[in-house]
């Protein structure tokens, strides 16, 4: 067959290929070609989905009657005034989506400019034109999307359920509404309001963090750092949760680039690195961050979607990225985030003094004692604690030893803002007593993130941590992969207080462990390590994952659960965890203590 040319309306098909992969992208092109008409309202309303009508309302700037028939032609754009692919200051730039959607779907656009005396309407039907004809409208756009794909049916068959599409509809919306919080954004589907998110006033910081609490919860905008840096040509700005607050996925992280949203790999992988040792690998923090960076030093005409981008100076970005969270997480080491609900902790219909019924937990654990019901609903205090940033110490504490070096009692001068042990149940918990609180500690988590944090100085100051030796060398059997992977990582498992040396075939010997971890079940801890390199795979850097192996050898080497301790014992933890950083959380990212409020046990009990 001949070389040909082939047909605009084909032309435009192959390009809605790439541009229009379901009704969400239709949605986020013609939600974007509002916010660049300057719009401060947005509404849609969908139908099946989107699949059989999507609407887009705004009150933005409008079309003018003689433009309509022009704007609906391939690369016809009006926001790109000097032509230059890197000077981009709008979200579109292409002049593609409007003849894309119009050439796989049934398009109407009816619009008014500000001054003019009525609106303007024109149709079209798989890529055919009808003339311009006038409407009644006020001033803004309205372009509706019915039949999505009717000229391309074989692509309605990859389109999941209409919930299914509503919910990618809602997700792209809230991701635009992140970007512009001064912009009011509605969306209705079926008749069913979805989003509706009033424009936020006040300054930047004030309006997006309102706009961030409205899209991902309160919970978030309770329990966030501020995050405002500023390296060169690069600012980033917005807010990251703390550890304890996480997710199983990193859907709950946006990012915008030139308020341009975007899921980019080197600025998730960023993310990661920020938290490694504070969060456990399979959970991902929330965040929303906002990178202002001169158009020049970065191209987002990369991806037909325009979802991803592509930086100039990608070490300067990362750099930038990781430190200022890490230097967010530094002033906020000591907050847990969690939320304690004390209504929880009972039934709503709890038997009277009396009856031979038992009351249970929400656990559906039985307990000894009756309660007197509640004659109102408890509230949902969320407890968080920020302790002042005091002197950081190196310090060393051995399982098998006291951790108070006397018996002497703790006077009330010396208690620090975790307050003063009154009590260990199920061997696990410590109870605390503050000014106005009451504090439960978990002994094994705090411990451990006070023997990683020493660890870890070690290895900064001495670049090798203190060893001890064992008085009989444990022997290890392993797997002959297992083996091969702990002997070739000997050198530097040396260097973390681990001297391992080959013992036959498929076994390992142990002669010293770091002198911090004191008396531990060594065979788990080898066995884990050999894990853990296993999950990397080839090629990995056991100096990359120093942090990582830390917070191993932490966890088996801390005052396990269930070992029992004297007030005084109790006492010195808490301190140790008043000087240590990033005591809110254990090594995987769990809170180490929660703090319950004097003012709400006292609700429980109509003190109040």
């Amino acid at each position: 067959m001949a070389i040909r040319i082939l047909p605009n309306n084909l032309v435009n098909q192959i390009a809605a290929g790439e541009v229009i992969e379901r009704p969400a992208s239709v949605v986020k092109e013609l939600v974007e070609n509002s916010i660049d008409a300057g719009a401060t309202s947005v509404e849609v309303t969908l139908s099946d989905g989107g699949k059989s009508l999507i609407v887009v309302s705004d009150n933005g700037k409008g079309i003018d009657k003689d433009e309509l028939p022009i704007a609906v032609e391939r690369h016809a754009t009006s926001k790109l005034p000097d032509d230059n692919l890197f000077n981009i200051n709008f979200f579109g730039f292409r002049g593609e989506a409007l003849p894309s959607i119009s050439s796989v779907a049934r398009m109407s656009i009816v619009s008014r400019k500000e001054g003019s005396e009525n609106a303007w309407k024109i149709e079209v039907n798989g890529g055919e034109k009808s003339d311009v004809i006038p409407a009644a409208h006020p001033r803004g756009t309205r372009i509706e999307v019915r039949d999505l794909f009717y000229a391309a049916p074989a692509r309605l068959k990859f389109l999941k359920s209409s919930a299914s599409e509503a919910a990618q509809c809602v997700e792209i919306l809230n991701r635009i509404a992140l970007a512009n919080p001064t912009v009011s954004f509605y969306l209705t589907e079926d008749g069913k309001k979805k989003v509706s998110l009033n424009a936020c006033q006040g300054e930047l910081f004030d309006s997006r963090l309102k706009r961030l609490t409205d899209v991902m919860g309160r919970e978030f905008g309770d329990n966030s750092l501020l995050i405002n840096a500023q390296r060169e040509n690069l600012r980033i700005t917005g807010y990251v949760s703390l550890p304890t607050l996480n997710k199983s996925n990193s859907l709950y992280q946006y990012l915008f680039v030139n308020n341009r949203p975007v899921r980019d790999k080197l600025l998730l992988g960023a993310i990661k690195g920020a938290y490694q040792d504070v969060l456990a690998h399979n959970r991902y923090p929330m965040a929303a961050l906002y990178f202002d960076i001169d158009p020049a030093y970065v191209d987002v005409n990369v991806h037909p979607a325009k979802a991803e981008v592509r930086f100039y100076d990608n070490a300067l970005v990362r750099g930038l990225l990781v430190s200022s969270i890490r230097q967010a997480l530094a002033l906020g080491d000591h907050k847990t985030a969690n939320n304690l609900d004390l209504a929880a902790f009972v039934q709503d219909n709890i038997p009277s003094f009396g009856q031979n019924e038992t009351a249970v937990l929400r656990e559906h654990q039985p307990v000894s004692a009756n309660y007197t019901a509640f004659q109102s609903v408890m509230p949902q205090p969320r407890r968080q604690v920020c302790l002042p940033d005091l002197e950081r110490k190196s310090f060393s504490i051995k399982v098998d030893e006291p951790l108070a070096s006397s018996e002497t009692n703790v006077v009330e001068g010396e208690v620090g803002p975790l307050g003063l042990a009154k009590a260990q149940f199920h061997d696990t918990y410590i109870i605390s007593q503050t000014e106005d609180s009451i504090v439960i500690i978990d002994q094994h988590a705090s411990h451990e993130r006070i023997v990683m944090e020493k660890l870890k100085a070690s290895l900064l100051t001495e670049n090798k941590v203190a060893t001890q030796i064992l008085l009989i060398p444990e022997v290890v059997d392993l797997s002959i992969s297992e083996k091969t992977r702990i002997v070739e990582a000997a050198e530097e498992l040396q260097k973390l207080g681990l001297v391992v040396e080959e013992f036959g075939s498929t076994a390992v010997i142990v002669r010293e462990v770091p002198a911090l971890i004191g008396d531990c079940d060594i065979k788990a801890l080898i066995r884990d390590l050999a894990g853990e390199m296993a999950e990397w795979g080839k090629g990995f850097s056991l100096t990359d994952k120093l942090h990582t192996i830390c917070a191993t050898i932490a966890c088996h080497g801390s005052v396990r659960a269930g070992r029992k301790l004297n007030i005084n014992e109790m006492n010195h933890l808490l301190r140790d965890m008043e000087k240590t950083e990033h005591s809110g959380q254990c090594n995987h990212g769990r809170p180490t203590y929660v703090e319950l409020k004097l003012k709400d046990i006292e609700k429980l009990f109509e003190r109040r």
